[in-house]
């Protein structure tokens, strides 16, 4: 029996013909079925695929053929075969929307004054050395951190990454301009780009979770300072790094402990909700706040 994972991964890179990657990048995973989505821009690759183990080593070994691809960090985790409903691959302007693709400089060595990549254990002797004066920066939409945080996290206001930018601009996080910042992500390319965003706007010292949230949950499992599940973009929606994992999550209609979403029942609406198991049927007709008072 096939044994299927879904591998994680980006390179930021110059990439002069982001179009031809692009149908080199379609043509091999649709050559060995694979499915996902992978972005392409002028800065690198951003891609997450599913599929078997063969046919993914066949992908990743091909890909790493592309200069500036063949050091890229690639993370595996277990698949069902079926975690993505079609594959999707598409020429960008950002590999993610901060809406800001001006202010990223990339060169062969990766994104030009970002923060500086602490590995999960770099990161744990930085809080053991300064403790409270570290600050945790959450680089994800809010509603993913709430199943899921690093200790005493501060979780910015943000529906999707395109805020992001006004939301460090508001001012409001200029209190932390002279303290140790790190921030953090699902596998560490958000970071990249948000790390760079807050050095130049006078954030004196920035770093970044090397390999994300995923690498730091490989390393320490639920007993480091990393607390709950991990929100992740495939059928999945959530996964644990240990079965000692208790989610942080609370079911909007009852407040139990869950780390499952639902969608808004509103036809059109694309919000993600926390709603436990023995609250579902009563979420299918329920909409959410921003949708009120919506009937369905």
């Amino acid at each position: 029996m096939a044994v299927h994972k879904i591998v994680l991964f980006y390179a930021f890179t110059p990439v002069p013909d982001p179009l031809a990657v692009k149908l080199w990048q379609t043509a091999l995973a649709q050559q060995w079925d694979l499915t996902g989505r992978v972005i392409v821009s002028e800065h690198g690759i951003n891609a997450t695929l599913g599929g078997t183990v063969e046919n993914l080593k066949r992908y990743v070994r091909t890909t790493r053929q592309y200069p500036g691809f063949a050091d890229m960090d690639v993370k595996w985790s277990q698949g069902t075969g079926v975690d993505f409903p079609r594959l999707s691959v598409k020429v960008r302007p950002e590999l993610v929307s901060f809406g800001a693709p001006d202010e990223l400089t990339v060169d062969s060595t990766g994104v030009v004054g970002g923060g500086v990549h602490l590995s999960p254990q770099e990161v744990d002797d930085l809080v053991a050395a300064r403790g409270e004066e570290v600050v945790f920066f959450d680089g994800r939409n809010a509603f993913e951190a709430e199943i899921g945080r690093f200790k005493g996290a501060i979780v910015p206001d943000v529906s999707t990454t395109h805020d992001f930018v006004a939301e460090l601009d508001s001012g409001k996080y200029d209190d932390l301009k002279g303290r140790p910042v790190v921030t953090y992500c699902t596998g560490g390319v958000r970071c990249e780009v948000l790390s760079s965003l807050m050095a130049s706007r006078g954030f004196g010292e920035v770093y970044q979770l090397d390999g994300g949230i995923v690498r730091y949950g490989e390393t320490f499992g639920s007993q480091g300072l990393w607390e709950g599940s991990l929100y992740v973009f495939d059928q999945r929606m959530h996964v644990e790094f240990d079965d000692q994992t208790r989610s942080l999550g609370r079911c909007v209609l009852c407040q139990a402990t869950t780390a499952n979403y639902e969608n808004c029942a509103a036809p059109s609406c694309k919000t993600l909700r926390v709603v436990c198991a023995g609250c579902v049927p009563g979420a299918a007709v329920q909409v959410c706040a921003s949708c009120e008072p919506v009937s369905v």
